[in-house]
């Protein structure tokens, strides 16, 4: 079994007790946000190693390691495979920062967005411009309906049903 189909085996696991589910997650996120404050200190640094080594290095089991790696693989220059990894494998956390901050905002995690660190990274003008680009981009925009007596929005002149809502 792949590293990525255990830890969605324990992360995800409905047999398990919804305490210790809960704990597992609160865990994961703390685990997720320390490493983020590490690498956000030094955002164009590609970090490289392991799987192992990069779990010794920001002193996190390889299962939480796993986990963070398939968070964060949407958001890399060069995607890490995820799928097939084991412990030995070597993977890179080199990521796109704008599209980090936005998938961040995408998974609604306020513990990751607003992070002090970005703030050395981009201004509150810019932050604000990517989150509203990350909100916008996912808002469903219902186009108004055209009934038959409407004019056509061709701009014939002639009603929606005389011109291009003919069948």
């Amino acid at each position: 079994m792949s590293l990525l189909e255990q830890w969605r085996k324990e992360a995800y696991n409905e047999n398990l007790e919804q305490q210790k589910l809960q704990a597992l997650w609160a865990k994961y996120f703390q685990d997720e946000k320390e490493i983020y404050i590490q690498l956000l200190q030094n955002p164009d640094e590609v970090v490289k190693g392991t799987v192992k080594e990069l779990a010794e290095k920001y002193n996190v089991s390889i299962l939480t390691m796993t986990g963070f790696l398939d968070g964060i693989n949407d958001s890399l220059k060069e995607k890490n495979p995820i799928e097939e990894m084991d412990e030995d494998t070597e993977v890179q956390l080199g990521f796109d920062k704008a599209l980090l901050y936005k998938n961040m905002v995408g998974a609604d995690a306020d513990w990751l967005y607003n992070l002090p660190e970005w703030e050395a990274i981009y201004s509150e003008e810019e932050r604000k411009a990517l989150y509203k680009e990350q909100k916008s981009s996912t808002t469903i925009v219902k186009e108004p309906k055209i009934y038959p007596n409407d004019p056509c929005p061709c701009g014939s002149g002639k009603k929606y049903k005389k011109c291009c809502g003919r069948k």
